[in-house]
């Protein structure tokens, strides 16, 4: 589990690519200062496995259901990532519950500059647009966001000036692809108000679709 927070922007040192799996070399620091085998690193949004790390770089295997899945294929070397460790139980946590498995990518498709705040549009599949509502959370390759507008089949972000400089949202251009990841509770919702609609003739449950609008969520 992860907060959104990026702690680091890492290096691609290496991308050795076979098929659609790929073991990536990263370089880093901070994320490295406590790690050990086995431990979780969201890369750009996407939680993977540290296999092997030395003082100044770390290693991760990517399956092809990921390779398939997010914008990790489009990795190369000297690229720059989001790097956050899984959340401590010790701290605050910033941001939103963000658990590293990506729901889907995304397509900038254009980037304002508003005063001091960057307005990025992401143009996604109209599969994903049900799971947003305006003023709710969104993770972008890892950073936790608000969502700032919606239409039908896009979504704008509102960054800050450290949001530009501390995460490699600030070096995207119009036409990359970003990782994106849902609310966790808005796709819980979601999820149990279609199953609800399906059984809502032979089930009498008090979570329905009216319980849910009675209490904000419409």
């Amino acid at each position: 589990m992860f907060t959104g927070i990026v702690e680091e922007i890492g290096k691609i040192q290496s991308v050795h690519q076979s098929g659609e799996s790929i073991v990536l070399d990263i370089g880093a620091a901070k994320v490295l200062e406590d790690v050990h085998l086995g431990d979780s690193i969201s890369i750009n949004g996407v939680c993977l496995t540290v296999t092997t790390y030395t003082s100044s770089a770390f290693s991760v295997d990517v399956m092809p259901e990921t390779f398939r899945a997010t914008g990790l294929r489009e990795l190369r070397p000297n690229d720059h990532v989001n790097l956050e460790r899984a959340m401590a139980a010790n701290g605050r946590f910033g941001g939103h519950f963000v658990s590293g498995h990506v729901d889907g990518i995304g397509e900038i498709a254009r980037i304002e500059q508003v005063d001091n705040a960057q307005y990025v549009e992401i143009k996604l599949s109209p599969t994903l647009m049900d799971y947003f509502v305006e003023k709710g959370s969104v993770s972008v390759d890892g950073t936790s966001l608000t969502v700032f507008k919606l239409t039908e089949d896009t979504l704008t972000i509102s960054l800050i000036p450290h949001t530009v400089g501390a995460t490699v949202l600030g070096s995207k251009r119009v036409g990359d692809i970003v990782n994106i990841e849902c609310d966790m509770l808005g796709k819980y919702i979601l999820k149990y108000l279609k199953k609800d609609e399906v059984h809502s003739s032979t089930e009498h449950s008090t979570l329905n679709r009216n319980f849910f609008e009675d209490h904000g969520f419409k």
